[in-house]
């Protein structure tokens, strides 16, 4: 592959809805420029970005695939991320490196949820975008009504520039000089001709609506639209530039991937009108000190490769560069360019570009190497689904570690816990399906087979009332015997432990057992008497008791005190505690209803106000709490009553006591699990 001047370099993310075609547009856009000569299909697992075995599988793309084609001397970086909702990580790493994005429209289902979150995405991102209305070859699709949703979703930016002909299946028209286009069905290339009459008032219809964005540009391409003078290709061009950079155009291109159709007249749009990495907002620096920016790894069993963007001078073959994070200095001997699963090697890569190498052993994604400060890091969401993993082989536990802290460095929507408490290994993802490609890749990478189930709670145990008891440990063998007694108060403490006074008069109990029945204490706390949780929030004053002056030790005191909370916790009114956690929901208006009538009800949640959410119009975000129990499943939940459109999140912040019903249920569970 050629080297390639800042300016002559477009990076593109191709987003959308899952099944919106991203994959198949990749294709088609590398088969009309000659890099492949054959289409794949997903169907087929043959596609040049869907190359990881669970994407062949599963037949869609799990991960960002970076796909270069080369046209008319420059080079088009192609970021084809995944459509479905839990792999919004790799969304966010696409458009880091990318500079403009390309949302998809499936052109029969039309705006989707997919479609939405691009678009929220991408404008969080802050990279302009446009959109690919795609199957237009479908029987059922409709060109017209899927541009009027995009309008009425997103707003008058949204202009049209190739639009279908109605009832001339595979033709095309060019707003921009008012000419159709038929498409070679072997190499996708455009073959003029006229609009046909019957399509020609319609073609007026969009062509107002483009010049009434283009417009917008400058005074004098308003003053020559105003005036019914002609445009040139040119100048639309450099109009639809324009406003593509500063975001007041979001032109709108048509087509069929699997059909080639309206493949080269986008290909020639992302190279007259998209932004090249200097022109972009927040741009590389062509010149200046070698610095590049990790926004991917991919850690699989041959090795880690780390895909980078060169974000400011020229990236040559056996540069030094230090991470700013982890302040080690790399050697960049071999840098590769990549298309799906193919690596080319080049000797350098100018600012803007993107590339791989292999085994930087000190670096993640999210690092800076070289320059002087670091770039700002791509924020990735908190996964909240958690489930525990179990072996399905005993002794597997050393294969799980290394598999998941390879799976860490890949996925940072992936969170790992190895909980003492609960004595479980815990994961946390995006939704359920997310996990199951986890363990799925576990498996075929590292040869490790895991169980998921349902995680444990930890629960807290605490008393109510205040008791009086006596525990007297006493035993005599021949020799030395062993005597400890201790009369005791436990009531309810405010510290969260425990707080342990003494109130001896007399000397009954020496101070130098004092100690030892704290020690004893702390030791029983471990298991309460309910269902052998850890008890919070106790308070223990030692008033009375006696001693042998030959039989009593530290053990001894140390046993009596654990003898007199066993005998005084049960009749202290003990009650178990539950996780309780502040969350805030982020959801459309028109479901308010049905997300606090869900808290209220099957969550045990107390909404305590709602507000509109700053971040997005029409959205509203209910704060609230709730017990961590209740929320277990609430990703999947949530999802499923938006469709994909909320979000939220959630932090423990206190125990509450549990209600009885359930403490029961709590209790009986604990009898089962002890008893096998």
């Amino acid at each position: 592959m050629a080297a390639y001047k800042s300016s002559d370099i477009r990076n593109i993310a191709l987003l959308g809805h899952g099944g919106s075609g991203k994959t198949s547009l990749c294709e088609a856009m590398l088969y009309v420029t000659g890099a492949i000569d054959r289409m794949g299909k997903t169907t087929d697992g043959n596609t040049t970005s869907d190359y990881d075995p669970e994407e062949i599988k599963r037949g869609y793309s799990l991960s960002t695939s970076l796909v270069p084609v080369e046209l008319k001397g420059k080079k088009i970086n192609i970021l084809d991320a995944p459509g479905y909702l839990e792999f919004v990580g790799e969304v966010k790493e696409a458009l880091f490196a990318a500079d403009s994005a390309v949302i998809l429209v499936d052109a029969k289902a039309g705006v989707e949820v997919g479609t939405e979150l691009s678009w929220d995405n991408a404008t969080e991102a802050d990279i302009p975008k446009a959109f690919f209305v795609n199957k237009t070859d479908d029987n059922d699709a409709h060109f017209h009504r899927v541009f009027d949703q995009l309008r009425d979703m997103f707003g008058i930016s949204v202009c049209p520039v190739v639009v279908p002909v109605t009832a001339q299946r595979g033709m095309f028209a060019d707003l921009i000089d008012m000419k159709a286009y038929t498409y070679d069905p072997k190499k996708g290339a455009a073959v003029e001709c006229e609009i046909p009459a019957s399509f020609a008032a319609e073609a007026d219809e969009y062509k107002t609506v483009l010049y009434d964005s283009l417009s917008m540009t400058s005074e004098e391409l308003m003053e020559k639209i105003l005036m019914e003078e002609p445009i040139t290709r040119e100048e639309a061009f450099e109009a639809i530039h324009a406003g593509i950079l500063d975001e007041s155009i979001v032109p709108v291109y048509s087509g069929s991937a699997t059909n080639l159709w309206g493949i080269t007249t986008l290909l020639d749009a992302l190279i007259g009108s998209f932004p090249n990495p200097i022109a972009a907002k927040g741009g590389v620096k062509e010149n200046g000190d070698t610095s590049v920016f990790v926004y991917k790894t991919v850690a699989d069993s041959f090795g880690k490769q780390s895909f980078f963007k060169v974000m400011s001078g020229t990236l040559r073959r056996d540069s030094s560069l230090r991470n700013l994070d982890t302040d080690v200095t790399e050697k960049f001997s071999h840098i590769y360019t990549a298309r799906g699963k193919k690596q080319t090697e080049v000797d350098e890569l100018a600012a803007g570009d993107i590339g791989m190498i292999s085994k930087l052993t000190n670096t993640n994604t999210n690092n800076t190497l070289g320059g002087s400060e670091p770039y700002k890091k791509i924020e990735f969401p908190t996964p909240f689904l958690c489930q525990a993993i179990e072996p399905s082989s005993k002794g597997d536990e050393d294969k799980i570690s290394t598999g998941v802290s390879r799976l860490l460095e890949e996925d940072l929507t992936l969170k790992y816990e190895n909980n003492a408490e609960t004595k479980q290994m815990l994961l946390y993802g995006m939704s359920d399906i997310h996990l199951d490609v986890v363990v799925s890749k576990m498996k075929s990478r590292y040869g490790v087979s895991v169980n998921l189930i349902a995680p444990k709670i930890a629960y807290r145990e605490t008393i109510k009332k205040r008791v009086s008891v006596e525990g007297k440990h006493k035993k005599q063998s021949g020799g030395s015997g062993q005597y400890g007694h201790v009369k005791m108060t436990f009531a309810p403490g405010d510290d969260e432990g425990l707080t342990f006074t003494q109130s001896v008069v007399g000397g009954t109990v020496p101070k130098q057992y004092y100690p030892a029945v704290e020690k004893g204490l702390l030791e029983a706390m471990q298991h309460g008497v309910l269902a052998g949780y850890p008890v919070v929030h106790l308070a223990a004053d030692l008033f009375d008791g006696s001693y042998h002056p030959v039989d009593s030790n530290e053990i001894s005191f140390k046993l009596a005190a654990r003898l007199a909370y066993k005998a005084g916790l049960p009749q202290a009114n003990p009650v178990i505690l539950e996780p309780v956690g502040a969350l805030k929901v982020y959801i459309p208006d028109a479901i308010v209803g049905d997300i606090m009538g869900d808290l209220n009800g099957k969550r045990r949640g107390r909404v305590l106000g709602m507000s509109p959410w700053e971040g997005k119009k029409g959205y509203t975000v209910i704060e609230a709490e709730a017990p961590k129990a209740e929320m277990m499943d609430y990703t999947v939940a949530l999802r499923a009553m938006t469709q994909g459109r909320g979000h939220y999140d959630f932090e423990v912040i206190r125990y509450e006591e549990v209600p009885g019903n359930i403490a029961q249920k709590i209790i009986a569970e604990a009898k089962v699990e002890d008893d096998e």
